[in-house]
């Protein structure tokens, strides 16, 4: 090692680089974290807005099958810090959680400003420095990182480094996927970054937009091959999103990049059975117009009403003049076409990153010995609920560790 106390330079102020911070100052190691943004933790913080989902509380079998095929390769370093450790480490800061009717785990004060203000009091406690607006641009002919900074070029010395840069969603909040030209360069192999958890192009009319564009679609049910979520949408200018979009967005993403569309069917009272749809749709109308039958016969809303509009005149059909059979099967399978997503800049996250196979058990690159690599620059991908998060505090440790291990503190 360069020195008796090592240096080891965390490149990245969201959640996995400050774990790895705290995990290596615990260790007695030097630390600093770099970031190209003038203030941490800007992605973290926007999460926070409307709640900020830490972890969920289902039982952990479940929660690992939410990452699908990175499963196995996330599994012990989320079982070495589960959703109860950080749940722990949260009261530890003075901030208690909460389970909600969904299963989710929140603050108690719902926000993440207040938690992020105790971590990095703790983190200044055990001598972590921060340098910011800081933007990593690989290392020199000595091997020395090298960063853009507010006073020119810097080339820094550290004995272990861990990079934890994000992947390439929201990009004005400092995760842009710039890291990714700098480590293949060096020869690491690295999956395509792809938008995740994100909204879905709709050809929609210009009737049905002006009508129903930010409304939501409540208490549906979306179906797409063999999977399905519950939940809400909202139909956008240009399409759709919501969190029972984003459950699908995977598979969805990928069926469109193969074939330019994917087809979803939407339930809009997937609670209803069709021999009730059938019944309530058979009873006569009396003077009463087809959208009000739907509205008060099936309690559909008016945007939900719309969508079955917009699809029958896609389609060529006449609502009002399909027998009840027919129209209740539409009801619970309305099919809606998307054509694209909504890019990656807008996207709550990204899939794709340095693939699994670079890494070794303690989340160091194989071809670059002491550079370790955490959160969601990594090839996983997993919904929204709270997974996204607790995988990256959780491989942010996981590497905190890691790089502890090998520098022997």
């Amino acid at each position: 090692m360069s020195s008796a106390t090592p240096n080891i330079a965390v490149i990245g102020a969201g959640p996995a680089g400050l774990m790895a911070a705290e995990i290596l100052a615990e260790g007695g190691a030097t630390v600093t974290v770099y970031d190209a943004m003038p203030s941490v933790a800007r992605k973290f913080l926007m999460a926070g807005r409307g709640g900020l989902n830490l972890t969920h509380s289902e039982d952990l079998t479940a929660f690992l099958s939410r990452y699908r095929e990175a499963a196995a390769w996330l599994e012990p370093a989320i079982r070495a810090f589960p959703p109860q450790r950080l749940r722990e480490w949260c009261e530890a800061l003075g901030e208690p959680t909460f389970v909600g009717s969904s299963g989710r785990v929140f603050p108690v004060a719902m926000k993440a400003s207040p938690l992020l203000r105790a971590w990095l009091r703790r983190l200044d406690g055990r001598g972590v420095r921060f340098e910011l607006r800081h933007r990593w641009t690989g290392w020199d002919s000595e091997g020395r990182l090298t960063f853009r900074a507010p006073n020119g070029p810097r080339a820094i010395v550290a004995d272990a480094v861990v990079l934890a840069l994000g992947g390439a969603s929201w990009p004005r909040l400092g995760s842009d996927g710039g890291w990714v030209s700098v480590l293949a360069a060096k020869g690491v192999a690295i999956a395509p970054l792809r938008p995740a958890n994100c909204g879905f192009t709709v050809a929609w009319s210009d009737i049905f937009r002006g009508r129903f564009e930010g409304q939501p679609l409540k208490g549906i049910a979306l179906s797409f091959g063999d999977r399905s979520a519950r939940g809400e949408a909202i139909v956008t200018r240009g399409g759709l999103e919501g969190g029972a979009i984003y459950a699908l967005s995977a598979e969805l993403r990928e069926v469109i990049a193969q074939t330019g569309e994917a087809i979803l069917h939407v339930a809009l009272r997937p609670d209803v059975s069709p021999a009730e749809l059938i019944a309530r749709l058979s009873a006569p109308r009396g003077k009463q117009s087809f959208s009000n039958v739907l509205r008060k016969a099936l309690q559909l809303s008016p945007v939900a009403i719309g969508l079955l509009q917009e699809v029958a005149k896609s389609q060529g059909l006449s609502l009002s003049s399909l027998p009840p059979e027919r129209l209740a099967a539409l009801i619970n399978s309305v099919p809606v076409r998307l054509t694209g997503t909504t890019g990656l800049a807008h996207a709550i996250s990204s899939a794709g990153g340095i693939a699994r196979e670079e890494l070794d058990e303690d989340f160091m690159l194989k071809r670059l010995p002491g550079i370790f690599a955490a959160g969601e620059m990594l090839d996983w991908e997993a919904p929204t609920g709270g997974y996204l998060l607790q995988a990256s505090f959780a491989t942010g440790a996981a590497a905190g560790r890691g790089a502890s291990k090998w520098l022997k503190l």
